[in-house]
């Protein structure tokens, strides 16, 4: 009988292995972001409950008001940690899966498996689905982008070939959720594209440097510890609005007409704007054949404000996509950097 268990597990976790690789890109990056919302949302949950435990310990005189204030600081820091321990791990998958569509590793849009059906282009129960979301001028978008960042020195595109970053080490994320909404009530070419996100910009100095700050300025000087690593990220809070032209054609049935998005060619032009949410240098090196890795979180003269133009082209649900920051990185320096990337972006009906 054990032996009967022991086979049927080992079945099961086959079937379970191969029905994962039959999902689509889509599909995985949706339960990605499902998965990041659950967290935030259930540990924002848990520092609620601690913080009124605090609370009922403040009220009835068994801590101080100094000490009541301690202990929330010290909730607070700790589910920000998880948050993004957390977090981390789930856009570390999403690189990983991103990868593995651009080499090809997926299995097409289309693929009609146990998994993958419901979302066929041919399946009569997507075509429903699809007419039902017609109905609406206005519907969502989960947003991922990834790509290559660095700066503009003064103004100068050219500087970018001789920039202080490494190209291929410094690169940028962005995640969030768009609304598109179809701006004419029978033409379906103009939508206006706006949202939520998330933008996580990385930069990686060359030639053994690391950011220091020197009262209000953030200077790039050479590390006296040999570094395997230096990377400096900066987290946003971005609004992004964009005026989208999308060519998908309207169906027309003999009771009504529908206008769907993201089947043909599209463009988009328009910009964003936000907050920093966080500024971050990590550095990594060897001390007495210890490998260290050394996280510094602080202001480091980051601009607490960001705005910037943003465009993409493409077909389909993919596109190529380019933005620049026309607010410097940081607020004191003499010389002016901005902030650009260019990359892969998805919006996933």
């Amino acid at each position: 009988m054990q032996k009967i268990i022991f086979y049927a597990m080992i079945l099961l976790c086959l079937f379970a292995s191969k029905a994962i690789a039959q999902q689509t890109f889509e599909q995985r990056a949706k339960a990605i972001a499902l998965r990041i919302e659950s967290i935030t949302k259930e540990e924002k949950d848990a520092l609620k409950d601690e913080v009124e435990a605090v609370n009922k310990l403040l009220d009835s005189g068994d801590i101080s008001l100094e000490e009541a204030d301690k202990r929330k600081l010290e909730l607070a820091d700790v589910r920000a940690k998880n948050i993004e321990t957390r977090v981390g791990m789930e856009e570390a998958k999403l690189t990983d899966l991103v990868r593995e569509k651009v080499d090809g590793k997926l299995p097409a849009e289309g693929r009609r498996t146990a998994f993958s059906i419901y979302w066929d282009k041919d399946s009569p129960r997507r075509d429903t689905i699809r007419n039902d979301r017609s109905e609406s001028r206005t519907t969502s978008q989960f947003v991922f982008a990834v790509g290559l960042n660095n700066v503009v020195t003064d103004g100068d595109l050219s500087s970018v070939e001789g920039s202080d970053y490494r190209v291929w080490g410094s690169h940028f994320y962005e995640w969030g959720v768009a609304f598109n909404t179809r701006l004419a009530k029978n033409h379906n070419l103009l939508h206006a594209k706006y949202g939520l996100s998330l933008m996580y910009n990385n930069l990686r100095p060359t030639d053994n440097r690391s950011f220091v700050v020197n009262g209000n300025k953030t200077t790039l000087e050479t590390n006296p510890i040999h570094l395997k690593d230096s990377r400096f990220r900066n987290v946003y809070l971005v609004v992004p609005v964009h005026l989208e032209l999308d060519f998908t054609k309207k169906r027309v049935t003999e009771k009504k007409t529908y206008f769907r998005s993201h089947e043909s060619f599209r463009m988009g032009i328009g910009g964003y704007a936000g907050i920093n949410v966080k500024s971050k240098q990590i550095l990594r090196y060897e001390i007495d054949d210890h490998n260290v890795k050394e996280r510094t979180k602080g202001d480091y003269n980051v601009n607490d404000f960001i705005y910037g133009l943003s465009a993409y082209v493409g077909y389909g649900e993919v596109s190529l996509y380019v933005k620049y920051d026309l607010s410097p990185i940081f607020r004191n320096n003499a010389v002016d950097q901005n902030n650009i990337s260019m990359g892969i972006r998805f919006d996933l009906n």
